[in-house]
């Protein structure tokens, strides 16, 4: 699997990474057998960053995913977590439970340290309260050794804007922002964070499974126009005997500015799968003729979290 730098961090990171939202039960109900050959594959075939928070299935994965990594020798796989977001509308950015949610997340996953730490999905807060309180906190925590580098992460790209110029971040996760059909993060941000050595991570390049052949969460949120555009951008590639979400996954781990695209799954299968696309050559022209359908709705999402923060 091919690395890139994140940033100043010195961490290298493969071009595509395991997201642990899936064994939080997040898209459907899971079994533990799939969700420990899951993270066994993934670490295998080179997808050794992996991404988890106390938000996906409310602790489950990180307890399920600090399980599966008992064994697994803690050099050789790269550790992400996030806190601050509790529930779907439960939010909490307080020193006091940043420097709880550490501890918790560091005994759920059978760890000493983490290598970044992430402020989950910033945009249902005020943003002066990351700035000025949650950020400073994970800073003082980072001195003691238990985390190594502080970042946020969210939808809305005006948070990345608004909170980078106030403080210091090491790196940031932007998700369904870089896909085919929405590439607002390599738009609006990326030259920006590049400028100041801010490490690039991207979810979702599936855009919670808007880009793939499977029925779309309860709780997508695009508008209807794009979810026509993709079930017919799906269609054609079909036809061509090709699944969008090889397209869309070479997509996205094709640019070079972001360090590492994390794609989620309990099911084994779908990893393999994921890698020997990755591995296999670009249909550069079924890909442009695709990009054109979904040209229409090209960067059309949803508004998330605050109005002011969108």
């Amino acid at each position: 699997m091919e690395k890139r730098q994140l940033g100043a961090t010195g961490l290298e990171l493969p071009v595509l990474s395991f997201g642990a939202s899936s064994l939080g039960a997040e898209f459907r109900s899971v079994q533990i057998d799939e969700i420990f050959e899951s993270v066994r594959v993934a670490l295998e075939l080179g997808l050794n960053f992996i991404d988890t928070s106390p938000f996906y299935g409310r602790g489950m994965s990180e307890v399920l995913l600090g399980i599966a990594l008992r064994d697994v020798p803690r050099d050789q796989y790269t550790l992400c977590s996030k806190l601050g977001r509790y529930d779907v509308g439960h939010f909490d950015f307080s020193a006091k439970r940043v420097v709880e949610s550490v501890d918790v997340s560091l005994h759920r996953l059978g760890t000493d340290h983490l290598d970044i730490m992430l402020c989950h999905d910033i945009e249902f807060v005020p943003l002066q309260q990351i700035v000025e309180e949650t950020l400073p906190a994970l800073r003082r925590i980072q001195q003691s050794g238990k985390v190594r580098f502080v970042g946020i992460s969210g939808y809305p790209m005006k948070i990345f804007d608004v909170v980078s110029s106030q403080a210091e971040l090491d790196c940031i996760l932007s998700y369904n922002q870089y896909t085919l059909q929405n590439t607002t993060l390599a738009d609006d941000l990326i030259p920006k964070l590049k400028a100041k050595n801010i490490g690039i991570m991207n979810g979702g390049p599936f855009s919670a499974r808007l880009l793939t052949n499977a029925t779309l969460p309860v709780w997508f949120r695009d508008p209807k126009n794009v979810q026509a555009a993709a079930k017919e951008a799906a269609l054609y590639c079909q036809k061509q005997g090709v699944d969008i979400a090889q397209l869309a996954l070479q997509f996205s781990c094709a640019n070079t500015d972001i360090t590492t695209t994390i794609a989620g799954s309990a099911n084994p299968n779908n990893i393999r799968k994921w890698v020997q696309w990755l591995e296999s050559p670009v249909d550069t022209a079924l890909m442009s003729e695709v990009i054109s359908i979904l040209q229409p709705v090209k960067n059309v999402g949803h508004l998330e979290g605050l109005p002011e923060n969108n």
